[in-house]
């Protein structure tokens, strides 16, 4: 009998893993992601040649699919001689690193801040309101671009700046979700039996919040590979050699209309690479809060 109310009635788990695997968005984006994170892990495995090594020799070689292309450069070189291909596996890592460590960095501020504010109220919440609506009134652009042209671009310069840029939307969800949970059962039972406030926070009230954080967390990922893009095509982010998609495409602008490979492959990889996150982000949102899509 148990077994068969189990059946009829599945738990609330199982109806998730259902969900997910009936969303065609979240499953088309998860493919594409995992290309891409099994290809940045086996870069140094897969990739045909040592993206920094330069060959004048072998100076922009068209691509296989080019009557004067070969299989020795699928993607041909770009005006260094370097493997077009093997910058591109290795790119890979880099977007997906700045993308992932910036992400982590922004949650990791605007949970705290959330938190903090939706629990305590009062004069804490104002303040942590004000700092938002501060951080909301900046352009996130014009301000990486104005600190990342004072302090230097590097790879963890941009990931400091991004983390700093990307809080707010975290702390927008966490603190309006915190105040609705202060008032439940569980915490007031938690502080009846004497729990410290930072107990309370981590152990009763973060928990309860992994399902929006994680999907805010998908939707900043992407943002923050789109903004080391922009950053390193203008030639503040991430600098030379190392292999960046926004670098890539900057340094192949000048060619455009003789060679629009040069620009067209690492663009083609940051808008499938995005799409990818952005599916999963969305995805996420339907499978955790169906009822919000209805």
């Amino acid at each position: 009998m148990a077994d068969t109310a189990t059946l009829q009635h599945p738990s609330p788990r199982r109806l998730m893993l259902i969900r997910a695997r009936n969303h065609r968005g979240l499953m088309i984006g998860g493919l594409i992601v995992l290309a891409a994170l099994l290809v940045a892990l086996a870069a140094p495995l897969i990739a045909p040649y040592d993206p920094f090594a330069q060959d004048l020799s072998r100076r922009a070689l068209p691509a296989v699919w080019h009557e004067r292309g070969s299989w020795a450069h699928v993607f041909g070189t770009d005006a260094l001689g370097r493997d077009y291909l093997s910058r591109l596996i290795y790119g890979a890592r880099v977007s997906l690193l700045i993308g992932v460590c910036a992400a982590l960095g922004s949650g990791l501020i605007g949970t705290t801040l959330g938190l903090i504010a939706g629990y305590y109220g009062g004069w804490v919440d104002n303040v942590v309101t004000f700092f938002v609506s501060v951080r909301l009134a900046l352009p996130v652009v014009l301000v990486a671009l104005a600190i990342v042209s004072i302090f230097g671009g590097s790879l963890w310069i941009v990931v400091a700046v991004l983390s700093l840029l990307l809080w707010d939307r975290f702390a927008v969800v966490v603190r309006s979700a915190t105040q609705q949970l202060r008032a439940q059962e569980f915490v007031t039972a938690a502080r009846a039996m004497g729990a410290s406030t930072p107990r309370i926070l981590i152990v009763e009230l973060l928990p309860n919040l992994i399902g929006p954080l994680v999907v805010i967390a998908s939707l900043e990922i992407a943002h923050a590979i789109l903004l080391e893009s922009a950053l390193s095509f203008l030639g503040l982010g991430v600098q030379p050699p190392t292999p960046s998609w926004g670098l890539m495409v900057s340094e192949g602008r000048g060619m455009v209309f003789f060679d629009p490979r040069l620009i067209a492959l690492p663009g083609a990889a940051i808008a499938i690479l995005v799409l990818g996150i952005n599916l999963i982000g969305d995805g996420l949102r339907d499978v955790l809060t169906p009822e919000g899509r209805e």
